[in-house]
């Protein structure tokens, strides 16, 4: 029997890091007066955030375990005509498992921002930043209709602008900062055409009252043309997960992000707000299963994302650009599956990665630390033996990634790649094709940024660009040997170490082939089969893992972790003569497929001719100059003109009255004459 939830309780998981947030951004920093301490503001924050995790970890054990629920709204915020905007939760597992994920990481990187930014005068903002950005991204996952999710949705960008840009000082940092907020508000514009559309033809905004219409929506056409109005409205929702989620081509504002600090890395762009798409997208599978075109177009762009930003990343010499560019690979994964109906897969999929992603990102982090900020992989070698923990916890993170079976990794990715292969879309056979190569791609730039770092010979002393910092502070010669990071560092290393290793094999029973996403996620099995194939042929994790090492995934990715090994380890000369032969295509990588010229150059030089147009020619020419001046030189004109009537002298008049009314005479005499003659 299902319970229901408490409210205040609830309310309490995003309000404990908001709270933090506030006493740190005001009473922390200048603005307040700075009446509470580094030690104090990082205290309040992260005891925010730990009690949001606790209550978020009781929730779901509640939803899983007891089958509690909550579906209610706490605040009516205005009524316009029968359309109400309010705020509300919608706590069920899906919702249940979002808040665990984000508290957790987000927890994990509080703590962990403690050692990273201990020399950083900007300690208490950044403080304050993390945890308002945990929550809008707790308002965003807890929401019951689309009003609180665009909040939250908009509320993570703001956040993750003041986060790339926290070194306001950094020329690279404020353009990144700005990129990505202009190639998020292009995906947002088609983000809210979605819900507008949505508002329109169902008259409500709350989740439930939408899916219980959606049978409707699923019958019209948009009006004037032959398409159905579901398909423009799920396109639109997607085109919003576009730029969150980072997909082609809205991936590109992602990989300059990592111009702000290594904490945000790990939170922003791997565990939670990148990750807000796919969300959405399993939210809404309701409106997704009616319309296969939406779900073709979904598949295609997910599998160019997987494919093509894995390809970026061999090429990749910054620690953290490589771990960047496997981002988007993964979340272009996740936008496969979502494309095959796997939902839940793609959930899943969401979940482990989230843990072995941040795990990945604060072990690049922890790198740059021990290699005196450093971030350059060419001038690194050697460090496992300086800095065990970051090296062990950084190896099983990668085995993770790459779906290394028992791993979590392995159990979400390989689970992809078989429901993309009993998909019955038109688009599937690429999909399939991009995401088993992707799986080799992965596994090649994944073990070279590993063994150019941890392994082979030492190179920190030969870097000719000892500068080359993610701080602003760095006075360490370039020379100096690479340590081990401060336990504020390890220790979250190790905490998410454990999940990346085990969360895969323990969930993927309940998540995938259980009653986890029961009445939450929505598949039409007819129509699409790729869920119930899986069932099929599961046998329990074990039996999953050992199958694993007989296909065609494992031994690709063992494939490019040996290649990678010779090529760095044994025969590191071949890299360079593969760069001179391939140089046109090293070329094309290198200035990522020309993207950001295009835009530079071509959309935004011609967005500015518009612009520029529109105000010369429309706004200075015809509303200032043929409206409003024109308007008043008419007057003026006819002002000089009859000013010259008003004479003021009285026989002037009497002359003008006796000649019109002469006028008037003939014309009663002689004008019907006149006409006559005329015709």
């Amino acid at each position: 029997m299902s319970q229901t939830l408490s409210a205040s309780t609830l309310l309490a998981v995003p309000l404990a890091p908001l709270a933090g947030a506030l006493l740190a951004g005001i009473f922390g920093t200048t603005f307040g007066g700075n009446w509470i301490g580094r030690r104090l503001s990082h205290t309040l924050t992260i005891l925010g955030v730990l009690v949001a995790f606790i209550l978020s970890a009781m929730t779901l054990k509640s939803v899983a375990v007891d089958g509690a629920r909550f579906n209610e709204t706490l605040y009516t915020w205005m009524v316009v005509g029968g359309l109400k905007m309010e705020v509300g939760f919608l706590i069920d597992s899906l919702t249940a498992m979002m808040m665990v994920v984000v508290t957790f990481v987000s927890l994990m990187v509080h703590i962990y921002t403690i050692g990273y930014m201990e020399e950083d005068d900007g300690y208490n903002r950044f403080f304050a930043y993390i945890s308002l950005f945990t929550f809008s991204m707790l308002m965003l996952v807890m929401s019951n209709n689309l009003l609180q999710l665009f909040f939250g949705w908009e509320a993570v960008g703001l956040v993750s602008y003041l986060l790339i840009g926290f070194w306001f000082n950094k020329p690279t940092a404020i353009f990144a900062n700005m990129k990505a907020f202009l190639v998020n508000r292009v995906g947002d514009f088609g983000f809210i055409l979605g819900i507008g559309l949505i508002a329109a033809y169902t008259g409500t905004l709350n989740y439930s009252e939408i899916f219980a219409k959606a049978g409707e929506l699923g019958a019209l056409s948009f009006p004037g043309t032959s398409w159905m109005l579901i398909t423009v409205i799920c396109i639109c929702l997607f085109i919003g997960a576009m730029g969150k989620s980072a997909q082609f081509p809205l991936h590109v504002w992602l990989p300059d992000s990592m111009e702000g600090p290594t904490p945000i890395s790990a939170l922003i762009h791997a565990a939670t707000m990148v990750t807000a798409g796919i969300f959405m997208v399993s939210r809404m599978s309701p409106l997704f299963e009616l319309s296969d075109t939406a779900l073709n177009f979904i598949l295609v762009i997910g599998a160019i994302t997987a494919l093509f930003m894995g390809f970026l990343g061999i090429i990749q010499n910054d620690i953290k650009r490589v771990v960047a560019y496997s981002t988007l690979s993964q979340l272009g994964y996740m936008t496969v599956a979502l494309g095959a109906s796997a939902y839940s897969v793609a959930v899943f999929h969401l979940m482990t990665h989230a843990f072995f992603k941040a795990l990945l990102f604060l072990g690049a982090g922890s790198v740059i630390m021990g290699m005196h900020h450093n971030q350059d992989i060419r001038w690194m070698g050697g460090v496992r033996k300086y800095m065990p923990i970051t090296w062990i916890t950084s190896l099983l993170g990668s085995l993770a990634l790459i779906g290394t079976p028992l791993f979590s990794g392995f159990y979400s990715k390989d689970s992809i790649i078989e429901a993309v292969h009993f998909s019955h879309l038109p688009a599937a056979g690429f999909a399939h094709f991009a995401v088993l190569a992707g799986v080799f791609i992965t596994a090649f730039y994944s073990f070279r940024m590993y063994f150019l770092v941890f392994h082979g010979k030492e190179r920190y002393d030969q870097n000719p660009d000892a500068h080359h910092d993610d701080h602003h502070d760095d006075h360490h010669g370039h020379d100096a040997k690479p340590h081990e990071s401060p336990w504020v560092v390890t220790v979250p290393l190790v905490l998410l170490a454990i999940p990346s290793v085990v969360v895969g094999f323990m969930f993927i029973q309940p998540m995938l082939f259980g009653d986890f996403f029961k009445d939450v996620i929505f598949v039409d099995a007819a129509k699409h089969p790729a869920m119930a194939k899986l069932a099929e042929i599961f046998h329990g994790p074990v039996a999953m893992a050992v199958h694993g090492l007989q296909t065609a995934p494992f031994w690709l990715a063992v494939a490019g972790v040996a290649l990678s090994y010779y090529m760095y380890m044994v025969n590191p000369a071949l890299p360079a003569a593969i760069k001179r032969i391939c140089m046109p295509i090293y070329t094309l990588f290198e200035n990522k497929y020309y993207l950001d010229w295009i835009n530079e150059n071509i959309l935004a030089r011609g967005a500015r001719a518009l612009g520029v147009g529109l105000w010369k020619g429309g706004d200075q020419a015809i509303i200032d100059g043929a409206l409003v001046n024109g308007s008043w030189k008419l007057v003026r004109g006819v002002s000089g003109v009859v000013r010259w009537v008003q004479s003021g002298f009285v026989f002037h008049y009497a002359l003008v009255m006796i000649l019109g009314v002469f006028a008037l005479m003939t014309w009663f005499v002689w004008g019907d004459t006149f006409l006559q003659l005329i015709k």
